[in-house]
């Protein structure tokens, strides 16, 4: 009998203690997404592949984050998931693209499209056709 005191009394202390432990809910992500595209009538030849990526607007050369695959069509749709903890309020967020075709830039982004931070989430990426010299 006094075992099964014992074992009650010790079931009853996990039971509190676990009960005053708080599940915490990590913060949802930072959603980015939009289309990337140009105005010019051009088909894209086959094998041509975009790059998209988040950059840092204020610091050259560095990538948040990026995805490139291979494309027939532009508007391409595109969507980024980053983790809340990694966004930094002092930092100006953009979207940047590019296409590709035989590695070279065919179409790319010259213009700023700031994201997260100026509270946008979507955007639509324009870029323009690169002007090789003859």
């Amino acid at each position: 009998m006094l075992m099964k005191i014992k074992l009650f009394i010790s079931f009853l202390l996990v039971t509190f203690a676990l009960s005053g432990c708080v599940t915490v809910q990590p913060d949802p992500p930072v959603v980015v997404n939009g289309a990337a595209g140009y105005l010019e009538k051009i088909l894209l030849p086959q094998g041509s592949e975009i790059t998209i990526a988040i950059i840092d607007l204020n610091t050259p050369g560095v990538i948040i984050a990026q995805k490139s695959f291979n494309i027939a069509r532009a508007p391409v749709p595109f969507k980024f998931l980053l983790p809340a903890k990694s966004i930094d309020k002092r930092i100006n967020y953009g979207v940047v693209a590019m296409i590709k075709y035989q590695d070279k830039v065919i179409f790319q982004t010259y213009d700023r499209f700031p994201v997260i931070n100026n509270d946008k989430y979507t955007t639509e990426v324009l870029m323009k056709a690169v002007r090789t010299e003859q």
